[in-house]
């Protein structure tokens, strides 16, 4: 019997197998009959067969043996018996049907037939090239084109079918693109196991993919059919598993992007073969195009965005089935029957897409994600149909509609829309967007788009270079004004103003707008002042020298008149810096309209009387703003006479019962312009550093000498006395606002200026503070009403009343005046009756005079006694929520700062000139010390003069000489039981401490430092430096200026200086700066302990360890030694211990547990035994804290055991934190054991851990939890098992007899005598199981 051929035997093989056959004459299994032309129809076999007259080329020089380009396939098992081969079957078919050799595919290559192939020459014109297309030119009667096609190739495409003369659907289609019915290998294989293979499903009716394109036109489709026949075959004899394998090398070969078509095309196929026999199966109600069914070419549809993106998406459902009947339906264009269908489901999460802002017909804005049934007519079939409203754009759609009701309609919505979303000053339009955003955000866009999550890192280097070119949608997500500002807001409300000339409201609305706009920043205030033609356009329109009067009643026109907004918006664009208001003043003739606006009264300018009263006002402030950068001097020649005048007839208008507000206001803006002229009297202005054109002008100096300002007192004081009169008087009082405010610090500004004259006699100034301190001050604080302002601080104080800070919930953060929009109370800092303006000045010109004349001191002194005074101090040292930091809460509490400076700096004062007179000094320390830390960016001036002359002073100290250094030792020997030397206690420490209290000032000014050009700017503003002013504005409040943990920070700054410079730190700088740091920590622990509140005692224990990883030699010093022991045990005392939380987020620290890591990793190395490093190795493997830190000593550091030789009667805490309550972690109780047995662990060596080791190893040995798990139980026996084989007599005496620990013992433990008798039962039981076991075994 012949052998069957064997995998890797070539053909010679093949052909002795089929000569051995053909020699034996067997019958052969199957006979072979030869078909006729397969194209010529049914087969005859008694015709001969027609020849072929194709050209044919055979390959008879290829290798026997197939190149190894893919793994050779599995081998297939053998056919079981019950499976048997055909017997009528040829082999030589079956194995050229198995044959996968490159010759079974090349050995036969039939050429394309291209004899009926239309050859199409080019059309002839009457030009020499042919014209050239555009793409703006519109491509009519040209079908559409779908995605990714060029122009060219769209061009060339529409041009074939012209010349075709319109030819079959079914050929276009083919022609465009790959037919969508072709079936992919997926649908060659079996979906499951033991599925029936769909040979008879529509699917498999026809060629898909093989078209006969190419082949003589009558013959194409029948040879087409023919090859899909054979394959219908093929696959019909094989099994499931060889289909399975086929398919799976296929995939394998075939690039992914073409395994993809051809199963997008296949699913497509197959659902439109579904739909065809479903209709079938309805009752046939479809329209047949081109005789099988409704085709339609991609090429007459838009360009399909939604198909590509889901290609097995269902066909256009219909509510109606069109019938061919109807007129205009034999060709059926489905993208116009769209709107038939039922509305898209809405978009409920985010979207990349741009959605327009839509409205209802009474104007509301309606949110993207609302559902509104469409019965309220809100719904049409525009763009976003699924989308409730009418946008903008549609609403001016229907304005020009030739149907009147369609445009009443839509003029009535949009006047709606205008009249909610009007450009007011609350900018409620545009906070619409935050509250539902009507485009999506960059970020958003790139979250959906990943969604792998990504590390931050890589997502904000990958995010930062695209920052600069936002849309205004996410800038106003992070700032509204920079937002408005992206949107060339600032040319468009130009354009309003000049060239529409709208009515006076939405002028001053728009005036509005810009004020907010330059009150943001810098750069805003910038980009207003450089917007083309704006402010010319402001000042022209609405500064004009001469106008027509105006008449009572509202004003048809604010063009070419004077406007008081119009001059605000001037004086707020000067506030945002030196160099606006330079330009300002010079650029736009602004001294002109000043002296205009000022020469007459109020009452004299053809203007209604409080149009008039606030024109005059803003001039006076736009004045003032110029001259708080020392600018605008030159006018004040001109206009004295005005000034004098205006000033003299102050008394007379106070006079007035009740005082106008507007006139209040006039006067204090007066008084305030003349306070800023005085100052700039006193100052000499700097020479310019640069040859432009604005730094000149800003350094030009000023005209205004002291002769000049020196007569203003004899008629400011005169107001003051007639205001202080009225104090008694509440209503009258409150009325009377900022005037009285004003008259004290025009009055410090005088004495300021007047002792800075060199050419005078200090007496003269002397005498006249002593007059003034007799005749007006001192008689002030004797009266009762000071006293009630006093007591009212705390009831208005932002600092003791945080709610007062809480944001408003229509609040922005960058729009400030929405923090204060109602709601607050007129007794609180920025109220009518806010006793901190009064009080504020009060203060600051006690200082002057304090500072002036020292003989005051004592005088001034009464001032700090006040009951209020000490109980608004005592308030604010309370354990309170810290206020919100908004812009406009930082404004209110730069404000309440400067009051707690200006009385803090008094007192230190009054103790350096008269130590006897101290009082509350403790008080005044605590509060300084509490101010250092609160204050804001925009206050250098304050922090540094605080670390300067009050934080170090040691008059605020008077603990050192009232008992507080003996009181600190008789506390160390009470709570640890035993005394120590008295050379190294507590006491003795903080007596250096406060003879070091210079060099210790010193440290701390330099590891504290401040931006110099913030410091500088502050220094100019508060001393009064007009020429160095840059900006009225102030920062953004962030944080404090200093961290909570400011006292530590030059121990911080010492490790990470330590961590920069391998090489190590100078070695005296080192020692000095740790010694003085830790001394004033020390004193702050002892005398100050409120002022570390803020900071965790666990944060205040990681600053310690910074100090033994600085260096591997720091910590041996002495000093350093006797200060950290001594910080230590104020860590550890009982009322502290429980404070001392490891597992909690630490400020300025990542992870403990990598800290404590790196403090193992340095104990280990640099130690040697240093019993202090011991004790914070120690401590935090107390038993209440993670299992991690032990676990990182016992299994990554086992070495530093050794060197952990602190005693038992130094340990820091109770030997209870080790040991209570018992260990619960399998692998730490292990380890425990290990280092116990192997020796590691030893009394001699480490006698507390051996303690503790002993005590959770025994409590977990003789624990009997009838909860514990099968593996405990298990580990508890092979623990005990191996306690009890010991050879060391006296670890297993330890393990088995512990009883308590004792840290008055060498051992540091207490043992039984005898076992107890259930411990005894138990250990009788195991030993005896081990027993039997063991002779069982033998």
């Amino acid at each position: 019997m012949l052998s069957r051929p064997k995998p890797g035997e070539s053909e010679v093989d093949l052909l002795r197998f089929q000569s051995q056959f053909l020699a034996a004459g067997a019958a052969p299994a199957v006979q072979l009959v030869k078909k006729g032309n397969r194209r010529g129809g049914d087969t005859n076999l008694d015709q001969p067969m027609l020849q072929d007259h194709r050209d044919m080329v055979t390959l008879d020089n290829l290798p026997d043996l197939p190149p190894a380009l893919v793994p050779a396939p599995s081998k297939r098992a053998r056919p079981s018996p019950g499976c048997l081969l055909p017997e009528h079957e040829d082999p030589e078919e079956r194995l050229n049907r198995h044959d996968q050799h490159i010759t079974a595919v090349l050995t036969k290559i039939i050429e394309r037939d291209t004899s009926s192939v239309t050859v199409n020459l080019p059309v002839p014109s009457g030009v020499a090239f042919p014209p050239v297309f555009h793409r703006s030119q519109e491509r009519q009667g040209r079908s559409a084109i779908s995605g990714k096609r060029s122009i060219f190739a769209q061009e060339i495409a529409a041009k074939r079918a012209s010349e075709a003369k319109v030819p079959p659907v079914r050929e276009v289609v083919s022609s465009l693109d790959p037919p969508e019915g072709a079936v992919s290998y997926e649908a060659l294989a079996p979906r499951e196991q033991g599925c029936q293979l769909p040979w008879g499903s529509p699917g498999f009716q026809g060629p898909h993919l093989v078209t006969g394109k190419g082949l003589r036109s009558q013959d194409a489709e029948q040879e087409a059919q023919t090859i899909h026949e054979e394959n219908i075959a093929k696959l019909q004899a094989m099994a499931p598993e060889e289909i399975l394998q086929e398919q799976q090398r296929l995939l394998a070969q075939l690039d992914p992007s073409l395994v993809a078509f051809l199963r997008s095309r296949s699913r497509t196929h197959e659902q439109a073969g579904e739909k065809a026999t479903e209709e079938q199966r309805l009752g046939g109600h479809s329209v047949e195009v081109t005789g099988e069914e409704l085709i339609v070419p991609i090429s007459a549809k838009e360009p399909r965005q939604e198909d590509d993106l889901d290609p097995g998406a269902p066909a256009l459902a219909l509510p109606v089935n069109p019938h061919k009947e109807w007129v205009h339906m034999d060709t059926v264009e489905l993208e116009k029957l769209h709107w038939t269908q039922d509305l898209p489901p809405l978009r409920r999460q985010r979207t990349q897409e741009r959605m327009q802002a839509r409205f209802s017909l009474q104007g509301e804005l309606l949110a993207p994600d609302v559902d509104l049934p469409t019965h309220l007519g809100l719904h049409h079939h525009g763009e976003e149909a699924e989308r409730a409203g009418y946008s903008l754009q549609e609403l001016f759609h229907l304005t020009r509609s030739q149907v009147s009701q369609q445009r009443a309609l839509a003029l009535h919505v949009l006047a709606q829309v205008i009249s909610r979303e009007l450009l007011d000053t609350t900018f409620s339009w545009y906070h619409g967007a935050l509250v539902f955003p009507l485009m999506p955000s960059q970020e958003d866009k790139e979250d959906d788009e990943d969604e792998d999550e990504e590390p931050p890192a890589e997502k904000a280097k990958r995010k930062s270079p695209e920052k600069g070119n936002q849309p205004p949608s996410d800038l106003a997500r992070r700032d509204v004004i920079k937002g408005l500002l992206a949107t060339n807001l600032l040319p468009r409300l130009r354009y309003v103003l000049e060239v529409t000339c709208p009515a006076p409201s939405v002028v001053l609305d728009i005036l509005a707008v810009l004020i907010r706009l330059a009150r943001h920043s810098l750069e805003s205030a910038t980009r207003v002042l450089e917007c083309p033609r704006l402010i010319e356009t402001v000042v022209r329109e609405f500064l004009p020298t001469n106008w027509s009067p105006v008449g009572v009643g509202p004003v048809p026109s604010l063009h070419k008149v004077p406007c008081a907004t119009a001059m605000k918006l001037l004086r707020v664009l000067a506030s945002a810096g030196r160099n606006i208001a330079a330009r300002l003043l010079s650029g736009f003739d602004l001294r002109s309209r000043l002296c205009r606006f000022l020469a007459e009264a109020p009452q004299e300018m053809a203007l209604l009387p409080e149009e008039a009263e606030m024109m005059s006002t803003e001039s006076l402030r736009l004045w003032a703003v110029a001259a708080s950068y020392g600018q605008g001097g030159d006018l004040y020649r001109e206009l004295y006479p005005v000034l004098m005048r205006a000033l003299q007839s102050v008394p007379e208008e106070l006079s007035t019962q009740p005082p106008q507000p507007l006139s209040v206001q006039r006067i204090a803006s007066l008084l305030t312009l003349l306070t800023r002229l005085t100052l700039a009297a006193s100052s000499t202005a700097p020479k310019p550093s640069s040859d432009c054109a604005e730094a000149s002008l800003s350094a030009t100096p000023s005209s205004i000498t002291w002769t000049q300002v020196s007569g203003l007192q004899p008629l400011v004081e005169p107001c003051l006395r007639q205001t202080l009169k009225l104090l008694p008087r509440p209503e009258v009082w409150h009325a009377l606002g900022p005037v009285p405010t004003a008259c004290l610090l025009f009055l410090d500004a005088y004495y300021q200026a007047w002792s800075q004259q060199p050419n005078l006699c200090p007496e003269d100034w002397l005498q006249d503070m002593e007059r003034l301190s007799e005749d007006l001050l001192l008689p002030l604080l004797r009266t009762p009403s000071l006293g009630s302002l006093w007591d009212s601080l705390g009831c208005c104080s932002p600092l003791c009343n945080p709610q007062f800070c809480a944001p408003a919930p229509e609040a922005v953060p960058n729009l400030v005046s929405l923090g204060s929009a109602g709601g607050r109370p007129s007794l609180w800092l920025p109220g009518s009756a806010s006793p901190f303006p009064f009080l504020t000045a009060l203060l600051s010109l006690f200082n002057t005079l304090a500072r002036i004349h020292k003989g005051l001191c004592d005088q001034l002194a009464t001032i700090l006694a006040t009951p209020g005074l000490q109980n608004y101090f005592l308030q604010c040292l309370a354990p309170v929520a810290a206020p919100f930091l908004t812009p406009f809460s930082a404004w209110a509490l730069r404000h309440e700062y400067h009051l707690q400076y200006l009385a803090l700096i008094l007192a230190q004062r009054v103790a350096t000139v008269q130590p006897a007179v101290v009082i509350n000094a403790a008080l005044h320390h605590s509060m300084v010390l509490a101010l250092l830390s609160r204050l804001l960016p925009g206050s250098e001036h304050l922090a540094h003069e605080l670390l300067l002359s009050c934080v170090f002073r040691l008059e605020f100290l008077p603990e050192r000489a009232s008992g507080g250094l003996e009181a600190a030792d008789f506390s160390d020997r009470l709570s640890l039981g035993s005394g120590k030397d008295s050379g190294c206690g507590r006491g003795a420490l903080l007596a250096q401490a406060c003879q070091d209290l210079p060099s210790i000032r010193s440290c701390y000014v330099t590891h504290c430092p401040l931006a110099r050009a913030s410091l500088l700017a502050s220094q100019a503003w508060y001393r009064g430096e007009l020429w160095q002013v840059p900006t009225l504005l102030l920062p953004v409040p962030k944080e404090p200026l200093l961290p909570t943990d400011w006292p530590f920070l030059p121990l911080i700054h010492l490790y990470h200086q330590a961590s920069d410079t391998p090489s190590g730190l100078p070695p005296a700088d080192t020692i000095s700066t740790a010694v003085r740091a830790l001394q004033w920590v020390l004193v702050l622990e002892s005398w100050r302990p409120q002022a570390l509140w803020a900071v965790p005692p666990a944060a205040r224990l990681a600053r310690l360890m910074c100090v033994f990883l600085v260096d591997g030699e720091l910590f041996r010093e002495t000093p350093i030694q006797h200060l950290v022991a001594a910080l230590l045990a104020r860590l550890c005392q009982p009322k502290v211990l429980p404070d001392l939380r490891l597992d909690c987020p630490l400020p300025g620290l990542a992870s403990f547990p990598d800290l404590y890591a790196n403090f193992l990793e340095h104990f280990e190395a640099v130690s040697y035994g240093d019993h202090l490093f011991g004790a914070l190795v120690l401590l935090p493997l107390q038993r209440r804290f993670s299992v991690t830190l032990r676990l990182a000593l016992f299994g990554e550091h086992v070495g530093a055991l050794r060197a952990l030789g602190l005693p038992l009667t130094q340990l820091p805490v109770s030997l209870e934190c080790y040991t209570e309550p018992p260990e619960d972690n399998l692998v730490l109780l292990q380890l425990y054991f290990r280092t116990l047995v192997t020796g590691v662990l030893c009394p001699r060596w480490c006698p507390v851990l051996y303690a503790v080791a002993v005590a959770h190893v025994n409590s977990f040995i003789f624990s009997q939890d009838p909860k514990s798990s099968d593996e405990v139980k298990a580990a508890r026996r092979s623990l005990l098992q191996n306690t009890w084989l010991l050879a060391d007599e006296g670890l297993r005496q330890h393990l088995l007899h512990y009883k308590l620990p004792n840290s008055a013992l060498p051992e540091g433990f207490e043992l039984y005598p005898q076992l107890p008798p259930l411990r005894q039962q138990y250990l009788q039981r195991l030993t005896s199981g081990m027993l039997q076991n063991g002779l069982s075994e033998a």
